[in-house]
């Protein structure tokens, strides 16, 4: 007979307040506990995911996850769509937004109930990736468009996308097609959360579009297990900057407890990490993403009229810095939320005004760049035929100037059809939006199947890809000391 820990919470499978890991510890250091107590739990507020999908698995059932349109390779079979047959999305999306049951705001604050940072939040499912992870630039490109478009749709008023996504683009942001997507989400009011990126070696800088300077580009940071920040450090995997541009804030990134799919690539392939029956260990600047996107729910709840930029300059302005990290790693430091609750607004902003005046002073991209650029390194292939040039998942040539103008003034997108081809359906059905067959186009000669997609980016054993550039499930994130 086994017995428990008399520490060990039987419902979740580890005691919340001894493990670093558990949201109810990364609450307590980023101050989401006193946003609570305050009123503030994300309610009203919608979080768009653009990731691998989220399962519906305990935690995430309680009536805040919406599904968004499917675009990824595996939209055409219906017991796959909008289902995150990865990993990754799911994890995210419970650190954002999960929660066992709706509660009242101070029922958020019991160390023996899981809820992830903005448990009221609105999580809007837009799935791009496959269950290998495969998936092509322009279709995150594409969801960004949608979210753009659908961002005031009844019920979910998006003020914030959640994009743990990256590629080594080889052009500058201001005329890179995904940096400007993000730019474009940015002036249209949504503050964009981007993964800073998981290649810590010295040669390396930000993902894009992390490495734009209109998004809030986020490292991951370990707590130590204290609230206090004496003993805050930024791994060293988390991507560094430079002295031109680096990651924003860090927040806690390190072997940070979320809910897990049983039937996932990454989930599968990693037993170890696993706690309990629900759980899962994971590292990466896609978990401190996560946690900011998060907090920015919460802070938008407060204040409903702050743009993006003010919403960016508050948290950076507000953060505090890691003792023993320069800037190129630790950005302005770690979020506090409640450096924010404890002072009106209008006094945060007017003391970060020189911030808030340097984030605006950035110029705006073009997107007329190459879209082959903006892949990198990244892409995907049916096994035959590998999709690259100036084309889209279609292979309809690419016009960057004419798509910049279209999204620019949110007409990207008619009914269901991007760019014109149909991605999904033209309207909710029972509160989702629905996903159709693509039209017939294809870019090899062959047509869409998700059984030809290999993820020539997200290998099966690593989340570490070279688009994703998130959470490494390899013994360079996944240290003996963070296992169960």
């Amino acid at each position: 007979m086994t017995v428990a820990q008399a520490s060990v919470d039987p419902g979740l499978g580890y005691d919340p307040v001894a493990d670093k890991g558990s949201l109810y510890n990364v609450s307590e250091v980023i101050g989401a506990h006193d946003a609570y107590r305050a009123g503030y739990t994300g309610k009203g507020v919608g979080v768009a995911l653009i990731d691998t999908g989220v399962s519906a698995v305990a935690g995430l059932t309680s009536g805040n996850v919406v599904n968004g349109p499917d675009l990824s390779f595996e939209s055409q079979d219906p017991s796959l769509a909008h289902v995150d047959g990865f990993g990754h999305g799911t994890h995210l999306a419970s650190i954002i937004a999960g929660r066992d049951a709706a509660g009242t705001p101070s029922s958020y604050t019991r160390a023996s109930s899981f809820n992830g940072i903005a448990p009221d939040s609105t999580l809007v499912n837009v799935k791009v990736g496959a269950s290998d992870g495969a998936v092509d630039v322009t279709q995150v490109i594409a969801g960004i468009d949608w979210v753009v478009e659908h961002a005031h749709d009844p019920g979910l008023n998006i003020r914030v996308i959640n994009l743990s996504y990256g590629t080594d683009s080889t052009q500058s942001s201001t005329v890179d097609p995904l940096a400007y997507a993000v730019q474009n989400a940015w002036k249209h009011g949504i503050v964009v959360v981007a993964a800073g990126g998981n290649d810590g070696q010295a040669d390396k800088t930000l993902a894009n579009p992390a490495y734009d300077p209109h998004v809030l580009a986020v490292g991951a940071m370990d707590d130590g297990g204290t609230v206090a920040s004496g003993d805050d450090t930024v791994p060293e995997w988390s991507t560094r900057g430079n002295t031109l541009r680096h990651v924003d804030v860090v927040a806690p990134g390190v072997s940070v407890l979320g809910l897990y799919n049983p039937a996932g690539t990454e989930d599968q392939a990693n037993p170890q990490a696993r706690v309990g029956d629900r759980f899962i260990r994971a590292s990466g600047t896609s978990q401190a993403a996560a946690v900011v996107s998060g907090e920015a729910a919460l802070i938008l709840q407060q204040s409903p009229w702050m743009t993006p930029d003010q919403v960016k300059a508050a948290i950076m302005g507000t953060s505090h810095g890691l003792l023993s990290t320069l800037p190129i790693f630790g950005g302005s430091g770690l979020v506090d939320l409640r450096a924010i609750l404890r002072n009106p607004l209008g006094t945060v902003l007017s003391t970060v005004g020189g911030l808030l005046n340097g984030v605006l002073a950035y110029g705006w991209g073009s997107g007329t760049g190459s879209l082959e650029a903006a892949r990198g390194s990244a892409h995907v292939s049916n096994g035959t035929v590998t999709l690259a040039g100036e084309v889209d998942l279609f292979g309809n040539t690419w016009n960057g100037a004419a798509w910049a103008r279209a999204t620019s003034y949110a007409q990207v997108w008619v009914g269901g059809q991007w760019r014109g081809e149909q991605l999904t359906g033209n309207g909710w059905q029972n509160g989702a939006w629905p996903t159709t067959a693509w039209s017939g186009a294809d870019w090899g000669g062959l047509s869409w199947s998700s059984d030809y997609w290999s993820a020539q980016t997200w290998r099966a054993q690593t989340w570490r890809a070279q688009t994703w550039r998130s959470d490494d499930w390899s013994a360079q994130t996944w240290r003996s000391e963070n296992w169960s």
